[in-house]
C-alpha cells in the first residue's frame, strides 16, 4: 500500500488522530486503546481492535513508524525518588523520572523504535500541572532522548463551534536530523469560522430535551452559584456563534452546552451533532450507547484541527529527508 509515512495510535480512544493523520496520506500501523467500549468504536470504524494496556505491551514488538500519535492521559509524576538521587549527586534519567506513568511507555517506545518524529496531546493545564514540575519533567524526558521539542496551546474553534484549548507537544530526532530544527504552529483557520448552527440537525428525537424536573435544577443550579459569586452553571450555545468545551461528563445532563427551543425547554446535543463539534466525518459510526458516544466524543480530539497539525509536521519531515538526501549527494560528489 502506498503511502506518505507510516504512524501508531497510541491512547486512541476512537481515532480521532488516526483520521487526522490518514487525510494527511498516512497509514498507521499499530493502535493501542485499553477502553473496551471505545475498541468497539475504534473496530466499527478502522476494522481493527486496538491492543489493550501499553503498559504490558513490548516496545520492540511494535512495528517501525515515522511518526508516534498519542493523546495520553496527564498523571502526577512522584518525585520523591527524584530528589533523593539528586541529593546524592547522581542523574536521573526519563525511567527513574516517569516510572509509573503512562507517558513513561511513551518515553519507552520513543527510545526503542525512534520514529522521526511525534505529536502528543493533552490538556492546556499540563503545563501548570503540579506547580509545573509534571510539564518540566516531560520535556526533560524528550531532551534526553534526543528530540527537539516545540509546543504551543491550540484552540480547536478555528475548525469547529467549539472553545477547545489543547496542548500540542511536537518533536523531531536530532540523531536524524541535527539540532538546529525550526518548527511553528502555523495553523490555517477555517474561513468563514463554522458556529453552532452548522452542526445542528434539522430533526431531533425529543428524548434530547431536558425534564421540567431537570431544567428547573440546572436553574436553580446556576442561581445559587451565581449568588455565591460562583461563574458555575448551564451554558446555552449562540447559534451564531460558538460552544463551551464538551466534557466527557456530558452524558450526566448536557449542561455546558445546550440548545434553545422555540416553547420547549433547551436540549442537550444529539451524539451526531456532538460528533460534529468535534470534527467527526458523518460517516463515523458509533456502535454504542449515547451515553457511551458522548464520553468517547468528550475524550476525543477536534480532528480538523489535529489535522492541520498533521500536515505541518509531514512537510517538515518531507523537507527535512530532502535536505539529508541532498546532504549525501553532496559528499558523494566530493569524495
Amino acid at each position: 500500500m502506498n503511502s506518505r509515512f507510516t504512524f501508531i495510535d497510541l491512547f486512541a480512544g476512537i481515532g480521532g488522530m488516526r483520521i487526522a493523520y490518514e487525510n494527511m496520506g498516512g497509514r498507521c500501523v499499530y493502535s493501542s486503546e485499553w477502553n473496551k467500549f471505545s475498541q468497539l468504536t475504534y473496530e466499527a470504524n478502522f476494522g481493527e481492535v486496538p491492543d489493550g494496556d501499553i503498559t504490558k505491551v513490548d516496545a520492540g514488538s511494535i512495528p517501525d513508524h515515522d511518526i508516534l500519535v498519542a493523546g495520553f492521559p496527564c498523571q502526577p509524576f512522584s518525585i520523591a525518588g527524584v530528589s533523593k538521587k539528586n541529593s546524592l549527586g547522581r542523574a536521573t534519567g526519563f525511567a527513574d523520572k516517569t516510572q509509573g506513568t503512562l507517558f513513561f511507555d511513551i518515553c519507552r517506545i520513543l527510545k526503542e523504535k525512534r520514529p522521526k518524529a511525534f505529536m502528543l496531546e493533552n490538556v492546556k493545564n499540563l503545563r501548570s500541572h503540579d506547580k509545573g514540575k509534571t510539564f518540566q519533567i516531560i520535556l526533560e524526558s524528550l531532551d534526553e532522548l534526543q528530540y527537539e521539542v516545540f509546543y504551543d496551546v491550540l484552540d480547536g474553534q478555528n475548525y469547529v463551534p467549539q472553545h477547545r484549548e489543547r496542548i500540542l507537544i511536537v518533536g523531531f530526532d536530532r540523531e536524524r536530523y541535527g539540532q538546529n530544527l525550526e518548527f511553528k504552529f502555523a495553523l490555517t483557520p477555517r474561513i468563514p469560522r463554522p458556529v453552532m448552527r452548522d452542526i445542528l440537525e434539522s430533526s431531533v428525537d425529543a428524548k434530547y430535551t431536558l425534564t421540567d424536573n431537570l431544567w428547573i435544577y440546572l436553574q436553580n443550579y446556576a442561581a445559587k452559584h451565581k449568588a455565591a459569586g460562583n461563574g458555575f452553571g448551564y451554558g446555552v450555545a449562540p447559534l451564531d456563534g460558538i460552544s463551551r468545551t464538551i466534557s466527557a461528563r456530558y452524558y450526566k445532563d448536557g449542561s455546558e452546552i445546550l440548545i434553545e427551543q422555540k416553547g420547549k425547554n433547551p436540549r442537550r446535543l444529539t451524539p451526531r451533532e456532538c460528533a460534529r463539534l468535534q470534527g467527526f466525518p458523518d460517516t463515523f459510526i458509533f456502535p454504542v450507547s449515547d451515553t457511551q458516544a458522548y464520553r468517547q466524543l468528550g475524550n476525543s480530539v477536534v480532528v480538523p484541527l489535529m489535522e492541520n497539525v498533521a500536515k505541518l509536521i509531514v512537510d517538515e519531515l518531507e523537507t527535512l529527508d530532502e535536505q539529508k538526501i541532498r546532504q549525501s549527494s553532496r559528499k558523494a560528489v566530493q569524495i
